[in-house]
């Protein structure tokens, strides 16, 4: 288990594990429950690379950041 501590978002922590180079168990603490398990089940044993690639960039609102770009940054500090 990896864990990261997200800079600009409501989550105070990622935790994930990588197994063949693919993302599994994605988890948040603190934030948008919904949100939160949707972005892990989409991640659910894709290819770090590519989750990178999908949601890295992504903004909320005026931030300049968000969810998915925070787990992209994580998995971005695995690699």
């Amino acid at each position: 288990m990896y864990s990261y501590t997200p800079r600009g978002i409501c989550a105070t922590q990622i935790d994930f594990d990588i197994k063949d180079g693919c993302v599994h168990n994605v988890s948040f603490t603190r934030g948008c429950p919904g949100n939160h398990l949707g972005l892990a089940a989409l991640a659910e044993g894709m290819p770090v690379r590519d989750v990178i690639t999908r949601l890295e960039g992504i903004r909320c609102g005026e931030r300049d950041t968000s969810c998915p770009d925070q787990l992209a940054q994580a998995l971005k500090a695995y690699v």
